[in-house]
């Protein structure tokens, strides 16, 4: 299996993308790893292994470039090299730490949608509690969406939960602002009731104070509200450790009771850290593309390419095929 990953997308590249790709390597036997970039800005990091292939792209898209403007621009960008291999076949999954609005583009105007899927969607898998997470999509592919909308994210979030998480009939729930049959505004209502028809396990509304709990499995959204809810929990946790670290540095007492819970909150932080679970997937086109973390460090990165390979081994793009071309009735 050929994965092509962006050596040059991310604040750490591409000294943090190499660690994570040459790590993936040497877990997982199967996949050889096509890694486009500068080979210039990336020689001091590289190994020689028998598995990975370097290409060589003179351009790179920025952090601040325009998306669409720079994926149509940057033809030797790596980023858009990238994508072009995941739609030739050259590789079946591709994974940056990138630009976000660019890789979409790429997804959307090189590799291509999947024939039905309206609109891809954005889709992280967030942590809960009981450290089991749940997906969420769309988290800000579209900030706009239609019932029918919501219906294929569903769909395609159940398949996820389902054949990578490793989940049996996940619990599929509507984000709203009450739990009740009949609650939120015209998109959540006629949402609910594509819901109640698609061939998925729909549990009902669900509200955000409930998310981290793990109400649901799947939890769909419109990209407006996802990705605020994105927003708030990253800012929500940032400040709770900012927080602690100023209680547990504010005396001595707190510094050795700091020194003793020392392991317990770092589990606690790795805990709340979504990228331990993966990149977010862009559903809905044509082959798996990740969007890992624009932070991501070497482990982050792993666990995209983790998320990418297994996304091709249990072929969730072809059942998202086949189940949208069927329709969404059960």
């Amino acid at each position: 299996m050929i994965l092509a990953v962006d050596g040059m997308g991310g604040d750490h590249a591409p000294g943090e993308i190499i660690k994570g790709a040459l790590e993936s390597l040497r877990e997982f036997q199967d996949i050889h790893i096509h890694l486009y970039g500068d080979e210039q800005k990336m020689a001091p990091y590289l190994q020689q292994h028998d598995r990975l292939t370097v290409i060589h792209c003179s351009e790179v898209i920025e952090p601040d470039d325009e998306p669409v403007r720079s994926i149509r621009r940057k033809k030797d960008a790596s980023m858009v090299k990238m994508a072009q291999a995941v739609k030739e076949g050259k590789a079946a999954a591709g994974v940056s730490a990138g630009n976000t609005g660019a890789l979409m583009a790429a997804g959307l105007f090189i590799v291509g949608r999947i024939d039905g899927v309206e609109r891809p969607a954005l889709a992280p898998t967030l942590p809960t509690v009981d450290g089991q997470g749940f997906v969420m999509l769309d988290l800000g592919a579209n900030a706009d969406a239609k019932p029918e909308h919501l219906g294929q994210y569903a769909v395609m979030g159940s398949i996820y939960a389902e054949k990578v998480r490793h989940i049996k009939k996940p619990r599929v729930g509507l984000l709203n602002i009450g739990t009740e049959e009949g609650k939120g505004n015209e998109l959540t209502k006629e949402a609910y009731t594509i819901l109640s028809e698609a061939p998925i396990h729909f549990i009902g509304n669900v509200e955000a104070r409930d998310l981290l709990t793990g109400v649901a499995d799947v939890v769909v959204t419109d990209g407006f509200t996802g990705n605020m809810v994105l927003k708030t929990i990253e800012g929500t946790a940032s400040s709770f450790f900012t927080m602690l670290k100023e209680v547990y540095t504010s005396s001595v007492k707190t510094k050795l009771s700091a020194a003793l819970v020392k392991n317990e909150l770092g589990e606690l932080k790795e805990k709340l850290d979504y990228s331990e679970y993966g990149g977010a997937g862009l559903f809905g086109l044509k082959a798996p593309l990740i969007k890992a973390h624009g932070s991501s460090n070497a482990r982050a990165v792993y666990n995209a390419i983790r998320q990418a390979r297994t996304m091709v081994k249990y072929e969730v793009t072809e059942t998202i095929h086949d189940t949208i071309g069927k329709g969404l009735t059960k």
